[in-house]
């Protein structure tokens, strides 16, 4: 790969280089294979794609190339794709070899934490954070732990900021509330059966998360009345709890649902139409055996991670399989790691093994671009190749699902940074 057309002096560079980024308010690549991921699924060989200011500008076929006198890079023939998005992990939450200090994914102080912004948690000096963006993955959705039945607020992030390695959650923030998290099953259950508290059963679990959501539809019902008729109602005093389950209620975001079981997965779904809420099923792990249900009733399920034991008993059936089972049910399937049960950096690797379980590779890529955008809500800035959006990609050459290949260059914003250690 090379650069043509303009030298390192010429004004479009922004001036100097920060961090691993060699910064440029214009780019060209050229001769490349650019796999969209977009509605149509849309391959344009021999292609061009126009960065400018870290925005997909233009993008389509070298016979019809603007004649831009700009920074160009020929790609050789090389595949590119989007950044890959994961859309359920724990990054920046979970510290490696320190312990408490750094364990901030769970406030099991109170099973009742929708108030809680993962993003108030998140260290984003984290060194899994430079693993991620190595390995291809610009987008990362960020959720509290499941220890709690309503555990808090979920983002959506990227892995890089836009001036420095040493960042700012608030400069990363692609959506933020992202939905919230609740959970179901043996991990509510075990946390607060030591503490001798409820909920104890999967019955508390659910009532307890009932309790919540009725709570915050009379808040809404009554902050409604109020902001359009102040005259005549009084406003109700403030509960930062059903405050934000508002956009929930609202239907403005969704419900991500830590469930693992068939009889979770049935339980999340009962839930969400009692309320009106919308369905986003985390792990699924069981899903495989009730895709008509997920097909029909949720927006997506979650799946994985499938690169780990069965060190539970919700976990026994656990297979690779799953994946492929639901996409080929009609199930919007999105592929994630729950970094850190599965290190973020292997999420690809993690679409190698769906593929190896009989998921197709268009369904596999898909799973880790374009399905956790949509489902996630941040489809208009990241998951395809498409004018508009930001300017992450990743490069390969030969296939992305052979283990042994590692990608041979990643973008964000348009920035290339080194895919070494």
């Amino acid at each position: 790969m090379f650069y043509i057309g303009v030298s390192e002096d010429s004004p479009i560079f922004l001036k100097g280089c920060r961090g691993m980024f060699k910064i440029v308010e214009q780019l060209m690549l050229t001769n490349v294979r650019i796999h969209t991921m977009n509605d149509n699924n849309d391959v344009i060989d021999k292609g061009y794609i126009y960065i400018k200011e870290g925005i997909i500008t233009d993008l389509g076929k070298m016979m019809n190339m603007p004649r831009y006198n700009i920074l160009k890079k020929d790609l050789e023939g090389a595949d590119i794709y989007p950044g890959f998005v994961d859309a359920h992990t724990h990054l920046g939450l979970f510290g490696d070899s320190v312990g408490m200090e750094d364990t901030d994914g769970n406030e099991d102080s109170d099973p009742v934490t929708p108030e809680l912004r993962v993003i108030d948690a998140v260290n984003t000096n984290n060194r899994y954070f430079d693993e991620a963006l190595m390995a291809g993955v610009t987008t990362a959705v960020i959720s509290p732990g499941s220890t709690n039945p309503v555990a808090g607020q979920i983002a959506a992030v990227k892995t890089y900021g836009k001036l420095k390695m040493r960042k700012r959650i608030d400069d990363m923030i692609v959506r933020f509330p992202v939905a919230v998290k609740f959970a179901l099953g043996e991990n509510p259950k075990t946390t607060y059966d030591d503490k001798d508290q409820m909920p104890v059963t999967r019955m508390a679990v659910a009532a307890v998360i009932r309790e919540i959501l009725e709570r915050a539809k009379r808040y809404n019902k009554n902050k409604t009345e109020y902001e359009n008729d102040p005259a005549n109602h009084d406003e109700p005093e403030y509960d930062p709890k059903c405050e934000a389950l508002l956009p929930l209620i609202r239907r403005e975001i969704a419900a991500h649902f830590h469930a693992h079981t068939a009889d979770d997965i049935f339980t999340a779904l009962r839930i969400a139409k009692e309320y009106g809420i919308r369905a986003v099923i985390v792990h699924g792990t069981e899903g495989y055996t009730i895709t008509e249900a997920l097909k029909e009733e949720t927006e997506g399920v979650l799946s994985g991670p499938i690169m780990t034991d069965r060190s539970k008993p919700e976990l026994k059936n656990l297979a690779i399989k799953s994946p492929g089972m639901l996409a080929s049910g009609g199930v919007n399937t999105a592929l994630i790691t729950d970094h850190p049960e599965t290190p973020i950096d292997l999420l690809m690797v993690s679409a190698a093994v769906a593929v190896r379980g009989g998921m197709s590779k268009s369904d596999a890529m898909r799973a880790i671009t374009a399905v956790p955008a949509k489902i996630c809500g941040i489809y208009d800035r990241v998951g395809s190749i498409e004018k508009g959006k930001d300017a992450d990609f990743v490069v390969f050459k030969g296939d992305p699902f052979d283990v042994t290949n590692k990608p041979l260059a990643v973008y964000a914003f348009g920035r290339e940074i080194s895919t070494r250690m």
